[in-house]
Order: structure tokens, then C-alpha cells, then sequence
């Protein structure tokens, strides 16, 4: 029975690269695969290409490609990401120069293109917003980017063509792991129960270091061992959907049943329907074994037809959050802080500055639950106030933060650490268009 190994590279934009490095030198896999696009990263990823069209991609692209290009030829390991956000094709090209600047020879590099829709926004201005309920038309003149999430085709066609690197926009998390799976073992795209396995095991490996013990860590009642050397995920897959999940031999971090089923469930809002655009996958009939320590066996699983429809996420330019902070130390701490936002909150209403949204945050005390667990019944010797508001106009963000700097020398006393910042916010909405409206593309540079 054919098996393959495939290893998560990265979980997010900003993931670190040593336990990609050790997955590709150490790991024995055929595919390291790179996630690292979230809902807002595209669409942030967009305005930069607006700025400068050779730009879009992520940002932490030439710094992970000079780190394993080398490596990934030389051990014969195929590398597949999104890290080509708003701009694969810049990804892709600045890829082969890397290449070449390392004296790499015999290397495809595929971009796959086609879920960029904004040009076609217009058409969908009637459809409804799925976290509103309202008309997209009411977001018109904010839109900066609208990405369909594709699913395997574009990688599937890269790597019939012989790519040893594809570079994608947005697509669907599993769909990444899924396209290597269905080449590998010639799945049948209409063979909906192997392809929900697929699916299931691209999720459990799409957030690199959550499923082997990073998100799970809680210490006295979770405990994982040397979290600062976590190993990234290894899938070993057989070609008839089972797998192990496993980590390099000798890695921080743990693979055991609970991590697996922590990720498992991981943004699942459906267990027995969870979409993607390959098809839906039912986790309801799973069977998990741990086999051996940080080992864990899936079996089983299902899915059903793909839907009819793509989810577009939509970025849109949404409001200024201003955010002022200062510290108070010593006896009387807590207090001190207090006054400062109620002189501020005073300071506001003086000048009648009127935002959308405003907190006033004690970090520590009440900054993620305000007041309803809040058990502190002793004085702290130190808290952070942190006063963020939430408005359309730049100026009256910036008049906010201006008055928590000014508690420096207006009192209470002994304020320390002031900072402030003010950053223009996109967000996120989402809607469904029909598939054929994406027309999928693969571009090819080769060293």
C-alpha cells in the first residue's frame, strides 16, 4: 500500500521557520506545505500590491525560500503554499531568483491564479452579506479586495505538469494538503468519501503547531514539554485515507489524542458538515488511536458532493482604531489608573469628540472579560490602562490617543511608558457566488 508523508511548514503568516527546516531535513516527508493566509491577511496583502505591483505577497516569502529551497531539492521535497496572497505571480518570480542566485537548476515553479474577483464585483452588489444579513451594495466604495477560496484544481493541474513549487492565492486550508493526496493516490474528484478523508486530514495539519501541543499547552493541567523547540506536524497517509499524525523524532512539543482532537474541532461550526470547495466532510464517525507516544491514527471519516457555490471573503476599508496606553506603579496603582480614564473619558465629553465604540481597559484586570470574572480583591502593584476608540475619522482617533499621552503631565500622578498608535482597519465580510464564476489559471517560471 503506496503511503506518503506530508509536513506542515507553517500555520500562519508569521510562522517561524526552524521546525520547517527540520521537517525538510529531518522529517522524511515528500510535501512541506505553507498556510499563511487568514481571513484579513489577503486583503491587507492587496493594498500593498495597490501600492506597488510587485508587491502582495507574504512578507515573510524570500526569507523562508532562502532558508529551504536548497534543502527541498535536495531532498527531493515538493513545496506547496499561499504565500502568494494577492500576488502569486510576483511570488513565483521572485522565487526563480532566488533559485537562481543559489545556483538551483531543474525547478518548476507553478502560481496559481484565478480567485481574485474583485473585477467582477459589481455583479454581486445584490448579494447578501453572510455576517449582516444586509447588501453588499452598502459596503460599495470601501471594497479593496474580493478572493474566492479555490479549491484543489489549480495545485492539482501544477502538479500534473511537473511544478516541484506552487504558489497560490487564497484557497481553502485542507484543499492544500488534499491536492498532493488526490495526485499521489489518483483519488477520483467525485469520490466524495476518500476526498472527505482527505479533507479531514488537511485540517488536523493546517495549523502547524496547534495539533502538536501550541494551542494545547496549559501548564499544571496540560503539560507540553520544551514548547520553545515544537515540531511542526508530519501526516503519514495511506492511499486509502488512513493516517498518523506524528512529529519529528526528538521535537518539542506532543502529538497525543487530546491534540488531535482539540484541532480536530478547531473552527468547526458543523462536525457532520464541515464545506470546503472539494467537498464536505463528515468527522462525525472518526476513529483516533494513539499507536505510539506522539503518534495518533486516523480511520474513518466521510463526505459528500462539493457545493455549488465558492465563499468569497470580501475586505473592506472599515474605520481608524486609535489606541493610548500608560502605565501606574506602586502603592495606590490601581486607583491612579482609574482616575486617569475617568480624566479622559471627562476630557471626551468636554470637547464632545463622540466615537463609535470606546473601552477603557485595566490589562490584568478587566481587558478580556470586563468585570464578569473579574476576582481581584487585593491591591495590585502595577496595571496598564489602555483606552482604544473605534471611529470613521483619523482626526478624532488621533484627539483620543492625544489625551492619554497628555496624562504624562496632567496627572494622576506617576504615569509612565505612554504609547499611542492609530491604524486604519479592514475588515471582513463574506458572501457566496457560483463556482463557474471563477475561472482558474497556472503560470509557470522555471530555473
Amino acid at each position: 500500500m503506496k503511503t506518503i508523508r506530508i509536513g506542515t511548514g507553517a500555520g500562519y503568516a508569521g510562522d517561524r521557520i526552524e521546525p520547517a527546516i527540520e521537517l525538510i531535513e529531518k522529517g522524511n516527508i515528500d510535501y512541506i506545505i505553507f498556510e499563511c493566509l487568514a481571513e484579513r491577511t489577503i486583503a491587507i496583502a492587496q493594498e500593498q500590491k495597490l501600492k506597488n505591483p510587485n508587491k502582495g505577497y507574504n512578507d515573510l516569502l524570500e526569507y523562508r525560500m532562502e532558508k529551504i529551497l536548497s534543502s527541498c531539492q535536495k531532498n527531493n521535497v515538493k513545496i506547496i503554499t499561499n504565500m502568494g496572497a494577492a500576488n502569486p505571480i510576483a511570488a513565483a518570480k521572485i522565487t526563480k531568483k532566488i533559485a537562481e542566485e543559489k545556483g538551483l537548476r531543474d525547478l518548476k515553479i507553478a502560481s496559481v491564479l484565478g480567485d481574485d474577483v474583485l473585477e467582477k464585483i459589481d455583479k454581486y452588489m445584490g448579494y447578501k452579506v453572510l455576517e449582516t444579513g444586509e447588501e453588499l451594495e452598502k459596503l460599495k466604495g470601501q471594497i479593496v479586495s474580493a478572493n474566492a477560496y479555490l479549491g484543489i484544481d489549480g495545485i492539482l493541474e501544477a502538479l500534473e505538469n511537473g511544478a516541484d513549487i506552487i504558489i497560490t492565492g487564497r484557497v481553502a486550508d485542507p484543499a492544500l494538503f488534499l491536492a498532493p493526496l488526490v495526485y499521489e493516490f489518483n483519488w477520483g474528484l467525485e469520490d466524495y468519501e476518500i476526498i472527505g478523508k482527505g479533507i479531514i486530514i488537511g485540517h488536523l495539519l493546517e495549523c502547524g503547531g496547534q495539533v502538536t501541543g501550541g494551542y494545547y499547552a496549559d501548564p499544571d493541567y496540560k503539560d507540553v514539554e520544551r514548547l520553545w523547540e515544537l515540531g511542526f506536524p508530519i501526516a503519514e497517509v495511506k492511499d486509502n485515507g488512513d493516517a498518523i499524525i506524528t512529529k519529528v523524532e526528538g521535537s518539542g512539543g506532543k502529538v497525543s489524542l487530546d491534540t488531535c482532537k482539540e484541532q480536530l474541532l478547531y473552527e468547526i461550526h458543523d462536525p457532520s458538515q464541515y464545506l470546503t470547495p472539494d467537498g464536505i466532510a463528515d468527522f462525525t464517525n472518526l476513529h483516533l488511536k494513539e499507536v505510539e507516544k506522539d503518534k495518533v491514527s486516523i480511520k474513518g471519516g466521510k463526505g459528500a458532493k462539493r457545493p455549488d457555490k465558492l465563499k468569497v471573503s470580501i475586505g473592506y476599508k472599515d474605520c481608524f482604531i486609535g489606541v493610548g496606553e500608560i502605565s501606574y506603579g506602586g502603592s495606590g496603582a490601581v486607583k491612579r489608573a482609574k482616575l486617569a480614564a475617568k480624566i479622559v473619558q471627562e476630557r471626551l465629553e468636554m470637547q464632545e469628540i463622540s466615537v463609535d465604540e470606546i473601552r477603557y481597559d485595566l490589562i490584568g484586570i478587566n481587558s478580556l472579560y470586563g468585570n464578569v470574572i473579574n476576582i481581584y480583591d487585593k491591591e495590585l502593584n502595577e496595571v496598564r490602562l489602555r483606552i482604544s476608540a473605534r471611529t470613521n475619522d483619523k482626526d478624532i482617533a488621533n484627539k483620543v490617543v492625544n489625551e492619554v499621552e497628555a496624562l504624562y503631565t496632567n496627572g494622576p500622578a506617576g504615569g509612565g511608558g505612554a504609547e499611542k498608535s492609530i491604524k486604519e482597519i479592514v475588515s471582513v465580510a463574506s458572501i457566496f457566488i457560483p463556482r463557474n464564476d471563477v475561472d482558474i489559471k497556472v503560470m509557470y517560471e522555471e530555473v
